[in-house]
């Protein structure tokens, strides 16, 4: 009994330490190829043991086809272009910088889900917590500042740009794939292998080899952001929706931005600041309290007319990995 409570959650904090490292393994790899290099091969990596572990669930069919342009879609949302945002942040701005915007993914997810769904609670406490989220973000970017760079601004930009994609394709989860019926592994399955054939075909393959002499920006990649961080991550995941639930598991997503910070700080030295700090708990702050405005309004209403749990925004994504 011991065994089965302590190993689900042991996974839990090896999946938000996969998770919270690709900031530092993409900042490592930056230094030796570019952005859309280091999403090519992450992704083609990450493929191949969910590819593998699908075909071993047996679970993936040719009759999924006739859904081609709804896995395309999301292949672009949650892989392709979210992927390389963020790995155009992170070239251009600090690790821990990059890892306390991502904090800002359920913030984004919520609008999306409130404007195209109208599924989310709007009360005090929900746009509380919105407005709370985004001034962290806002405390982060400081657009007043005049020592900010366009380089800065460009890299929070495509931060927030590769969250609001995220943010869109929970929505497009949930209003398109969700009801289709097919199993999330199969899902993740072609997401990544679509998205593996596009960076394939419209990839750079100028100088990638130079990533074969630093042995630390290519274990960074192939290991650490492929083969852990997405593949190996993947399947994490979804071992422990089976066990402890997908609300449960959802909160994961709140630990990956503190270890961004705390990795960015620590092992490269880069300056954290008390404002940064403030601005982080400000984000995971207004998550929470936006979490718990769903939970209110899902307890409030009666047994007769509730509808059937989803396991909130968050957690209905097929293949979610930051």
């Amino acid at each position: 009994m011991k065994r089965s409570i302590s190993n689900p959650y042991f996974i839990f904090g090896l999946l938000a330490l996969l998770w919270g490292l690709t900031f530092l393994f993409n900042k490592i790899a930056g230094v030796v190829v570019s952005p859309i290099q280091i999403v090519m091969v992450r992704v083609v990596m990450g493929f191949l043991p969910v590819f593998a572990f699908a075909l071993s669930r047996k679970v993936l069919r040719w009759e999924h086809i006739r859904h081609l342009h709804h896995f395309v879609v999301m292949s672009l949302l949650a892989a392709t272009v979210y992927y390389y945002a963020f790995a155009t942040g992170i070239s251009l701005l600090p690790s821990s910088t990059a890892g306390m915007l991502s904090g800002a993914i359920p913030l984004f997810s919520f609008v999306a889900a409130a404007i195209f769904l109208r599924s989310e609670p709007i009360n005090i406490r929900s746009v509380s917590g919105l407005l709370i989220g985004f001034s962290g973000v806002i405390l982060i970017a400081r657009p007043w500042d005049s020592a900010i760079t366009s380089s800065d601004l460009n890299g929070g930009l495509c931060i927030t740009f590769g969250s609001c994609c995220v943010g869109l394709s929970f929505v497009y989860t949930r209003k398109f794939i969700s009801p289709l019926g097919i199993s999330p592994i199969a899902l993740c399955t072609y997401q990544l292998g679509l998205a593996s054939i596009t960076l394939l075909i419209m990839g750079d393959y100028d100088g990638i080899s130079m990533i074969f002499t630093d042995w630390k920006a290519a274990g960074s990649l192939f290991i650490g952001l492929g083969l852990m961080g997405t593949g190996v991550a993947f399947m994490c995941y979804y071992h422990l929706v089976g066990i402890l639930g997908a609300i449960k598991t959802a909160s994961v997503t709140y630990i990956p931005p503190v270890i961004g910070l705390l990795t960015g700080g620590l092992i490269l030295g880069e300056t954290i600041s008390i404002s940064d700090i403030v601005a982080t708990a400000a984000i995971l702050s207004g998550t929470l309290l936006m979490q718990s405005s769903r939970n209110a309004a899902a307890n409030s209403e009666s047994p007769s007319t509730r509808a059937p749990s989803d396991g909130g925004t968050t957690a209905q994504h097929p293949c979610k990995q930051t």
